[in-house]
């Protein structure tokens, strides 16, 4: 009786240990306020080629993971060919600019962690080694203007990452990435003009490492990944971790940022980033063009799609890569892709974006 009462005691425990460890919970898409019929139609296009080279498609609505989808295709790993590839809930993949997000994630953590006072801290004050750079209006240089992307600083990325023109391979290249940043010639006025630059992010994340010493992937493990339940990430690099585009993770544990940011930096109770952090984070400051904005590396997109308009907060990344955040809609949608450095098809992540939303009942 007593060996019969031990064992039904250990199998509570384990069930009530298994329960708590269930971080997403699954639903069901015909319970979603999605149209079943329109998102498995979605799912068959994509499977059949009509969205090319897609890697993954899981959508959480309601607080319920309600579709989890991965296909097989062509990719790479920071630009190495991985030939052809079949995807699985397992399986790493390139984030690319999604990193930025993460890396502003971690900003958020070390300023409540204290490490870090303030996103008005000038940058230059944790740079004593380039004081030399620290003139002609760079004095003025705030850790928000390098979280925001209007530090003035010039800097191209509008080309293809194949070329070698391109700022953020010429910073990646360079032997030291955050002087080649700082000291590049500031032709507008901190804050004034919006301009997609990878080497924000790299100043942004030095300042971390600077300020905790760590490099922003061990103190993404440490502070944010572990506490989501991440285990398994990489970060491409050369010396230190490219915080501009080198993170891979799981599709799943992509979502799981993304549902982090949907309960405003709550995880299992636990404030992770300060709510107010992420609610400047997730704000427009600059006006990109007239669907797109911009917060703490955070792409604010507005469009309509059957006449109603929708606002989601994004995480964007080169190929494909997208975490979408509607917080009035209750819902996180993660695509991967391999289609990297081509901008100019037509049935694109944003076209899948909308294809979703024309099933929002």
């Amino acid at each position: 009786m007593l060996r019969h009462t031990c064992a039904l005691l250990l199998i509570l425990i384990v069930k009530v240990g298994f329960c708590q460890k269930q971080e997403i919970v699954a639903g069901a898409l015909s319970s979603s306020g999605l149209n079943a019929k329109k998102i498995d139609a979605l799912v068959d296009s994509i499977t059949r080629g009509i969205y090319p080279n897609s890697h993954s498609l899981l959508i959480y609505k309601n607080n319920k993971l309600v579709l989890e989808k991965y296909f097989t295709g062509k990719d790479e790993q920071w630009g190495d060919d991985l030939g052809i590839v079949q995807y699985n809930l397992a399986l790493l993949h390139d984030m690319r600019s999604v990193s930025k997000s993460v890396v502003s994630a971690c900003m958020g953590i070390a300023i409540a962690q204290g490490k870090i006072k303030s996103v008005d801290e000038k940058v230059f004050d944790f740079f004593k080694e380039y004081q030399q750079y620290r003139n002609e209006g760079r004095e003025q240089l705030t850790i928000r203007h390098f979280l925001t992307m209007t530090s003035g600083l010039k800097w191209n990325e509008n080309m293809s990452y194949d070329n070698p023109e391109n700022s953020e391979i010429q910073m990646n290249k360079s032997s030291d990435p955050a002087k080649f940043v700082l000291s590049q010639p500031l032709i507008h006025a901190p804050g004034k003009v919006w301009n997609y630059s990878g080497g924000t992010t790299e100043i942004l994340a030095r300042i971390i490492e600077k300020c905790t010493g760590k490099n922003v992937h061990e103190f993404a493990k440490e502070f944010l990944f572990a506490p989501l339940g991440i285990t398994n990430s990489y970060w491409s690099g050369y010396s230190t971790p490219a915080a501009a585009s080198g993170l891979r993770l799981t599709s799943r544990d992509a979502l799981k940022f993304g549902i982090l940011y949907l309960q405003n930096g709550k995880w299992r109770n636990n404030q992770l980033i300060p709510e107010q952090y992420v609610r400047e984070s997730t704000t427009s400051y600059v006006d990109v063009d007239d669907t797109a904005g911009y917060g703490f590396q955070f792409w604010i997109i507005n469009e309509t799609v059957n006449g109603k308009t929708y606002t989601w907060t994004t995480a964007m990344g080169n190929g494909g890569q997208r975490i979408f955040i509607d917080q009035k809609n209750n819902m996180v949608v993660v695509m991967t892709a391999g289609n990297y450095n081509q901008w100019d098809f037509q049935f694109d992540s944003a076209a899948i974006i909308r294809s979703i939303y024309k099933a929002v009942e």
